[in-house]
Order: C-alpha cells, then sequence, then structure tokens
C-alpha cells in the first residue's frame, strides 16, 4: 500500500477546495483505517468552505459520509471489523479533530464506534447516504423524547431519514414536502404528506389530524420555514407540553410560546456522552437494521463520478438548491 493518499483540502475561507498528497496515517486502539469507495455530501459541507463556519485551523478535510473497505485495523477494535470489512462511517471532524478524520479524501481514519458494517445487499453509493442523516435525525429524536407521535419537514436527507426512523420506532408521521415528493414521503412510513408551499397547509394539517384524532407533541424540522412547525403544534399539542428539533440554525425570528420548547439539534459535546451516542446509533442500531435489511438510503442518491476533482464542482450543485436528493461522489466502484 502506498504511503501516501490523495485528499480535498480547504486551505482558507471561501476558497474552492484544492487536490493534495498527504500520508497515510496507521489506526491507534479502537480506530480503523478505510479506503473510501464513495462520499455523501451535505449542506453543511458548503456552509464550511464558503464561511469557515466551525472551522478552528487551516487547512483542513471536510466531510462526514464515507462508505468503502476497511483496508487496516487498530488494536481493540471489534470481531466483525477486519481488513476487507464494507463498512460506512462517519468520518467528521466535527467529532474526532484532525485531518486524518474528514471524509473527503481517499483514506480516511475513523473510530469504531461510528462505523456499522455495510452487507453486499448495499451499494457503497447507498451506504455512505447514511451517517451523517441517521445520527442527525436520532440527535433530534432523542432530545425530543421519544414521544409516540411527530411531524415532520421531510424534503432533505435529513428529514427522510427522522421519516425512516421515526417510521421504525412505531410513530404517527405528519410530513410535509413538495407536492412531487408526495408519494416517495408516503413510502417511506409517513401517514399524511402536505405540500409546504400551500397557503393554507397549516390549516389543513390541523383539520386532518382533529379528524383522525391525532394529538402532535413531536416536531422535526429539517428545511423551510421553523415558524410552520412551531404553529402546527401549538394548535395541535392539546394541553400537553411540545418540542421542536430543530436540523438547520434556529432563526433568530422564529417566534415559539413558552407551551413549546424548541432547540437546534447537536451531538453531546461531553465525550464519554458523545462516545455512547454514537455507539448506539452505529453499532446497536444502524448496523443490525442494515443487517435485516429494514432502512433505505433516502433520500435519492444523484451519483457524480471524477473522484476528489469532481466535489468543488458538487458542492456547489448542492448549494444551488436540490430537492429529495443525496449527491454523493463515487471514488471508486463497486
Amino acid at each position: 500500500m502506498s504511503k501516501t493518499h490523495q485528499a480535498a483540502i480547504t486551505s482558507q475561507k471561501g476558497e474552492a477546495l484544492t487536490i493534495t498528497n498527504r500520508p497515510t496515517p496507521s489506526p491507534g486502539p479502537n480506530e480503523l483505517l478505510i479506503e473510501v469507495h464513495a462520499l455523501a455530501l451535505n449542506p453543511v459541507d458548503h456552509y464550511q468552505r464558503d464561511t469557515g463556519a466551525f472551522i478552528t485551523e487551516y487547512p483542513t478535510i471536510l466531510g462526514s459520509d464515507v462508505a468503502g473497505i476497511i483496508i487496516e485495523t487498530g488494536s481493540s477494535t471489534r470481531s466483525a471489523l477486519k481488513r476487507g470489512t464494507r463498512v460506512v462511517a462517519l468520518a467528521s471532524t466535527f467529532f474526532t479533530p484532525g485531518n486524518d478524520y474528514g471524509a473527503f479524501q481517499e483514506r480516511v481514519l475513523v473510530k469504531e464506534d461510528t462505523v456499522s458494517v455495510l452487507p453486499e445487499s448495499y451499494s457503497f453509493i447507498e451506504g455512505a447516504c447514511f451517517p451523517l442523516a441517521v445520527i442527525t435525525a436520532w440527535n433530534g429524536w432523542i432530545w425530543a423524547g421519544l414521544e409516540p407521535t411527530s411531524a415532520t419537514s421531510s424534503g432533505t436527507s435529513t428529514g427522510t431519514s427522522s421519516t425512516g426512523t421515526a417510521k421504525l420506532m412505531g410513530f404517527t408521521i405528519y410530513a410535509t414536502a413538495s407536492q412531487r415528493h408526495h408519494e416517495y414521503i408516503l413510502g417511506l412510513g409517513a401517514k399524511r404528506v402536505f405540500d409546504y408551499k400551500d397557503v393554507n397547509v397549516l390549516d389543513q394539517i390541523v383539520s386532518a389530524a382533529r379528524d383522525e384524532g391525532v394529538t402532535i407533541r413531536i416536531g422535526y424540522h429539517a428545511i423551510g420555514d421553523q415558524q410552520l412547525a412551531v404553529d402546527t403544534l401549538d394548535a395541535l399539542r392539546g394541553s400537553d407540553h411540545a418540542k421542536v428539533a430543530i436540523a438547520p440554525i434556529l432563526d433568530p425570528g422564529l417566534k415559539v410560546p413558552d407551551s413549546i420548547e424548541s432547540a437546534f439539534v447537536y451531538a453531546p459535546l461531553d465525550p464519554d456522552e458523545l462516545r455512547k451516542r454514537v455507539r448506539l446509533i452505529f453499532v446497536e442500531w444502524l448496523e443490525s437494521k442494515l443487517a435485516a435489511k429494514e432502512v433505505a438510503p433516502s433520500p435519492y442518491a444523484k451519483v457524480v463520478k471524477g473522484g476528489l476533482e469532481s466535489v468543488n464542482g458538487a458542492l456547489d450543485e448542492l448549494k444551488s438548491g436540490v430537492s429529495c436528493m443525496k449527491v454523493v461522489v463515487e471514488l471508486r466502484g463497486k
């Protein structure tokens, strides 16, 4: 194996990523070295590239979602993770500082607790769609207390992932999405889907819920009008306190009554709690659901070929606006 590999480096705020060679690291205890076959993009990636948000030093390697093959294992890793094993992983410097741990490169170090075995029944393209969307969805549900009824904005990777995870937990789901995506969201398990562009959407949700005897106490907002999520909960929470988990940064103009608690969802800041959280999600939950083929990657993957050289253009496309689509860059074939 070569001692170096290529990476897409962010050198300073607002500049395009550049391709460079960097030394290939060796995994330490509880770590794995993965040869990346596919990496998925998220809105936070172009946001960081363009604004420098959450970046403490340059150069840096961005990204979070990878799928590939283990090529080296450190000590004390669990027995299921061997050289040659197909895996998906959360590879993000958000969680593990240092450029060895950023997704946008040919080989990446990951902590074993952020890894799920990927069965042959899933492609690497499909596998790359899971990590950040799943952990973001789960962080919201855990913060909200896993109540039995939910409403969610569903036309994004986090939105569709929150719908899928909620369905597996037995929730009743009311969702909002563009009209053209309604059939798809229903297929993920939503009971009702409403067009968020309709000026009467709040009245439609309230009317349907009351007709069906549904009380909505939990909201998950992935994109769009945060006020709609709050107003829906306020109308349908009954006498109960309600919660809305919000994946984008909170709108400073959001009007939230005292009866509703809102929060930007994020992972635990305490290292021990974070380790427990990612292990719950990737080792205990996602790995078992993948093995049973009980989860499907969502939304649809748009495959971008051309390897790391194509990441900048793919980020620009994502920034320009995609709907119900996950942009995935293919580094290697099947």
